[in-house]
C-alpha cells in the first residue's frame, strides 16, 4: 500500500493543510499562556473519549462517563461505556507519559498489549484441573508427576514445530503470539496478524516525519483507518496521532483530542475511497477540533473569572479555590463528585455549589448535576 504524497495531492491539500497549521498553533500557544491549561486537557480526554465512540457508531452519555469516572454510576456500565473509559484511561496515560513514549516500542507494547509475552518465556499450565489444592488426596503425587510430564510434552511439541517451520522456511518471520486465554481462536482471526499490521503502520512513521505534523499526523491516521491493525481497539488510532503531533512539537500544552472534531466530518467524507478526499477530511477535522478548543477555553475563562469574583474576598481556608478548580477539570459534577473531591458532608457541597454561581445542568431533584456550558 502506498502511503507516499504527489506532488498533484500535496498542491490540493495545501490551503487545508495551511489552516490546519494555523489553527493547532493558535490553539496551542492560547494554551500555553492560558491558566485553566490543566483543567480544559482534563475536559477534553472526556470530550475525545466520547468522541471515539460515536465515530465508531456508538453512543455514550459523558454524563453517564463522568460518573462511572468517578465510580458513582448511576446505572449498570453498558459495554460502549466501558470502552470510553478505556480511551479515557490511555488517553491520560499517554498525556502523563514522555512526549516520545506514545509511539515507542515499549509504549505501543503497553497500548496495544501486542509483543509483552515474546520477552519471556510462556506459562505452562495443564489442561486438566489444577492440582494446587489436592494434597489431602492420596493421588496427589502421582497427579503432580503426570503434570510435569504435560509440561515435558508441551515443551518437546514446541521445540519440534519450531524445527519444522525452520526447514520449511530459512527466513521465518516472528510467530505471532497467540492469547492463551483464547485456545478456540474466538477471540484472534488467525488470518489476522494484529502485530504484522502493527509493524506495517509502524514504517508509515518514516514517511509522515518527512512531511510537516499535521500532514505527517493525517497521512498516519488514513494508513491506520486502511491497514486496521488493532480490531479491538480500533480508537487507539486517534490518540496515537494525538501523541504524534505532541512528538513533532506541534501541540505541546496538552493532547490533542482528534475525535472530537472528526466526528463533525460526515462518515461519507471520512471513508471515502478516494485518498485525497480522506486526508481533507482528517485535516478538517483538525481545524474543527481546533475551533472547539478555542471556543472551550473562552467558556472557561470566563467561567473564572466569575467563580473567582465570588470568593476574591472569602477566608484564606475557604474551599471555594478548590471548588473551581475542580469544576473546571470536568464537563459536570454533581454534590457526592464535590463531598468526595473536597471532604465534606452532602449539605456542605450544595452549599459550596450555590455560593460558588455555577448552571445546574440537570433541573432535576434527583443525579443534580453542575457545569460549565
Amino acid at each position: 500500500m502506498n502511503h507516499e504524497i504527489d506532488a498533484t495531492s500535496l498542491m490540493t491539500l495545501l490551503p487545508l493543510f495551511v489552516q490546519a497549521e494555523d489553527a493547532l498553533a493558535r490553539l496551542d500557544e492560547r494554551a500555553l499562556r492560558s491558566s485553566i491549561v490543566e483543567g480544559f486537557s482534563e475536559r477534553r480526554h472526556f470530550f475525545d473519549a466520547v468522541g471515539a465512540l460515536w465515530v465508531a457508531g456508538e453512543l455514550v452519555h459523558l454524563e453517564d462517563l463522568v460518573l462511572h469516572d468517578a465510580h458513582m454510576d448511576a446505572r449498570t456500565p453498558s459495554h460502549e461505556l466501558t470502552i470510553a473509559h478505556a480511551v479515557l484511561r490511555a488517553r491520560r496515560r499517554i498525556c502523563t507519559s514522555d512526549p516520545y513514549w506514545a509511539l515507542s516500542e515499549a509504549g505501543m507494547t503497553v497500548l496495544t498489549g501486542i509483543g509483552g509475552e515474546q520477552q519471556r518465556a510462556p506459562e505452562l499450565k495443564s489442561a486438566y484441573r489444577d492440582h494446587d489444592n489436592d494434597d489431602h488426596e492420596p493421588d496427589a503425587p502421582l497427579a503432580n508427576e503426570l503434570a510435569e510430564i504435560d509440561a515435558v510434552l508441551a515443551r518437546s511439541s514446541r521445540l519440534l514445530d519450531d524445527l519444522a517451520r525452520g526447514v520449511r522456511d530459512t527466513n521465518p518471520e516472528p510467530a505471532r503470539q497467540e492469547r492463551p486465554d483464547d485456545r478456540l481462536a474466538l477471540l484472534d482471526d488467525e488470518d489476522w496478524d494484529e502485530a504484522a499490521r502493527l509493524r506495517e503502520w509502524r514504517s508509515v512513521i518514516a514517511i509522515a516525519d518527512a512531511l510537516p505534523p499535521t500532514l505527517g499526523a493525517a497521512v498516519l491516521f488514513d494508513a491506520w483507518e486502511q491497514i486496521e491493525p488493532l480490531r479491538r481497539q480500533h480508537w487507539l488510532g486517534g490518540l496515537l496521532i494525538a501523541g504524534y503531533l505532541r512528538q513533532r512539537g506541534k501541540i505541546t500544552s496538552h493532547l490533542f483530542s482528534f475525535f472530537a472534531g472528526l466526528k463533525t466530518v460526515r462518515h461519507e467524507r471520512r471513508r471515502a475511497r478516494q485518498r485525497l478526499v480522506r486526508l481533507q477530511s482528517f485535516l478538517e477535522a483538525m481545524v474543527e477540533s481546533a475551533d472547539l478548543g478555542m471556543k472551550e477555553m473562552d467558556r472557561l475563562s470566563l467561567a473564572q473569572t466569575q467563580m473567582q469574583m465570588r470568593f476574591k474576598d472569602r477566608r484564606s481556608n475557604s474551599s471555594l479555590p478548590h471548588l473551581a478548580q475542580f469544576v473546571l477539570s470536568r464537563p459536570m459534577v454533581s454534590s457526592a463528585m464535590v463531598a468526595r473531591e473536597l471532604k465534606v458532608s452532602g449539605r456542605g457541597a450544595l452549599n459550596l455549589l450555590n455560593d460558588i454561581g455555577i448552571r445546574e445542568i440537570t433541573g432535576r431533584g434527583r443525579y443534580r448535576a453542575w457545569g460549565i456550558i
